[in-house]
């Protein structure tokens, strides 16, 4: 017989023939398109072969035809395995429970590590932890992937830099980084402070060290704002200038903006679906059906499973299919200028330090071109300008 796997597959039985004629019944078991294989003679009176278990029923038909009898030996292939495992059915069904047993508490939260986090920053988490379902006693399947633990994380909890996640095993580790805020030093080095841009002094706040300039004054990018010198000229004394110095400063920005505009939007409508993945191949198991969407954003939510702490080559896929669509905005010319200023004043304090602040905007020239909007703004804007310049040269001197 050519497949000996499908024989062994739907089970095949060993026959021995006796009596008279043994031949001439091999030959009607041929003429009846019967498969038979291994074929040979055992001493004299009688011959043994294979047969298909679904052919026995038309075996004895023919052997009740003939002066030969069948003796069946014994059989083999997946039915006569099966028979014989269900025969110890208890062994069997506490086997498979142990085993499934086992593949479940694999794939549950046993433990939850903390690294590098005070107690109070670790009591944070761990609080924050339960919100997001991340807890001992909860299956992997139903917590949300590392990437969106972090996020949430360090959203929610403002003393942290950064936050690393891995799952090991049933154990979720964080690796925490917190921000710390420097202390102030007891001691500074002598130093000046000098313009670091050109600008109008419009107020100052001087802690220690001598003005040299005063409000209303124009200053250099690199001129001196206040000494470090302080006390009499001839024995003067050197200490570490503080303070700020305000001044009013110039910025001239150029912004496009295009008057229509396409982007994408998601309409609300979504379809899941849950595959296994094994390697390259997706056993898709719910969601069956084809979605309607033209346009679509599709994300997978991946889970690996885990087996007595290894990882196994089979992950549980979460796929969310939403629809987008294609939005064109359009922008009057007016409402493209008013964009573009925002557009401007954004890029601006992005730039500048946070307790500056925009006093006054100009626009000096504005042109609608190809279906864009181009602005040159003129922005004042009143910022500390004073920066640190130590007094090593100048002592050496």
């Amino acid at each position: 017989m050519k497949n000996q796997w499908m024989a062994f597959a739907r089970g095949m039985v060993l026959v021995k023939l006796t009596g008279k004629g043994m031949e001439r019944f091999i030959n009607s078991l041929n003429r009846a398109h019967l498969s038979i294989w291994h074929v040979r003679r055992v001493g004299t009176d009688a011959i043994v072969f294979f047969i298909r278990l679904q052919d026995l029923s038309q075996l004895r038909k023919l052997a009740r035809k003939s002066e030969c009898s069948i003796k069946l030996m014994y059989g083999k292939g997946l039915p006569f395995l099966w028979k014989r495992i269900w025969k110890n059915n208890g062994f069997l069904f506490g086997f498979t429970l142990f085993i499934a047993l086992l593949f479940f508490l694999s794939n549950i939260i046993w433990n939850i590590q903390i690294k590098g986090a005070s107690p109070e920053i670790e009591h944070k988490i761990q609080n924050e932890l339960k919100d997001l379902g991340v807890y001992r006693g909860k299956l992997l399947f139903f917590v949300q992937n590392v990437e969106k633990i972090q996020h949430e994380l360090t959203n929610r909890i403002p003393d942290l830099t950064w936050v690393g996640v891995q799952i090991k095993g049933t154990t979720f580790d964080f690796q925490v980084v917190e921000k710390n805020t420097p202390k102030p030093r007891e001691s500074q080095p002598a130093q000046h402070l000098i313009a670091n841009k050109k600008a109008v002094i419009v107020d100052m706040f001087v802690e220690e060290g001598k003005p040299v300039v005063q409000v209303h004054d124009y200053v250099k990018k690199g001129q001196l704002l206040v000494s470090g010198f302080i006390g009499l000229e001839d024995k003067p004394k050197i200490v570490s200038s503080r303070g700020k110095v305000w001044g009013q400063t110039w910025y001239k920005t150029t912004t496009e903006v295009a008057l229509q505009t396409d982007f994408e939007v998601l309409s609300g409508s979504e379809k899941e679906r849950r595959y296994l993945r094994i390697g390259n191949l997706n056993l898709l198991f719910w969601g069956f059906g084809k979605h309607s969407f033209r346009e679509y954003h599709q994300e997978d939510d991946e889970k690996s499973f885990q087996f007595l702490g290894f990882t196994l080559p089979v992950k549980y896929v979460k796929r969310t299919i939403r629809e987008k669509e294609t939005v064109t905005r359009e922008w009057t010319e007016k409402e493209g200028v008013k964009r573009a200023q925002e557009l401007a004043l954004k890029d601006l304090r992005a730039f500048l330090p946070k307790d500056a602040k925009v006093i006054k905007e100009n626009i000096l020239h504005e042109q609608v071109k190809n279906g864009k909007v181009k602005l040159t703004i003129y922005f004042q804007v009143i910022e500390n300008i004073a920066v640190e310049q130590p007094i090593i040269k100048e002592t050496e001197e």
